[in-house]
C-alpha cells in the first residue's frame, strides 16, 4: 500500500465521519421539531450508527497498522523501525552513563569514608 493509498483511506474515513455527523445532526433536527416523524428520526439514527461503525472499524484498522509500524517490526522499507532502535539505544546509553556516574559517586564516598576512618585510627594508635 503506497502513501497515496493510505491518504485515500484516511480521506474516505473523513468523508464517512462527515456523513456520520450529518446524520446525527439530521436526527437531532428532527427531534427538535414540534411534530417529529419517528420514521425519519429512526432513519437518521440508523444511518448515524451505521456510519459510526464504519468509522470505528476503519480507524481501528489504521491504529492497528500504526501499532505494527511503531513496534519496530520491519515494514515496507520504512526507516521508522531503525530510527526507533537508534533512539532506544541512545536512551540506554544515557541511562548507563547516569548509572556509572552514580556508582562513581558512591565509590568516592566510600573511599573518602575509608580514608577518614584510617586517618582516625592512625591518629588514635600512635606507633
Amino acid at each position: 500500500m503506497t502513501a497515496i493509498d493510505k491518504i485515500q483511506v484516511l480521506d474516505s474515513i473523513e468523508k464517512e465521519l462527515i456523513l456520520c455527523l450529518q446524520s446525527a445532526g439530521q436526527a437531532l433536527l428532527e427531534l427538535s421539531k414540534e411534530k417529529t416523524s419517528q420514521k425519519a428520526t429512526e432513519t437518521h439514527t440508523n444511518q448515524f450508527l451505521k456510519s459510526l461503525n464504519i468509522v470505528e472499524s476503519k480507524l481501528s484498522e489504521q491504529i492497528n497498522y500504526l501499532t505494527q509500524v511503531s513496534t519496530g517490526q520491519p515494514h515496507e522499507g520504512s526507516g521508522y523501525a531503525a530510527a526507533k532502535v537508534l533512539q532506544m539505544a541512545w536512551h540506554r546509553i544515557q541511562h548507563v552513563k547516569s548509572r556509572i556516574k552514580e556508582l562513581e559517586e558512591c565509590k568516592m564516598k566510600y573511599v573518602t569514608a575509608t580514608n577518614r576512618l584510617q586517618s582516625q585510627r592512625s591518629g588514635q594508635n600512635p606507633t
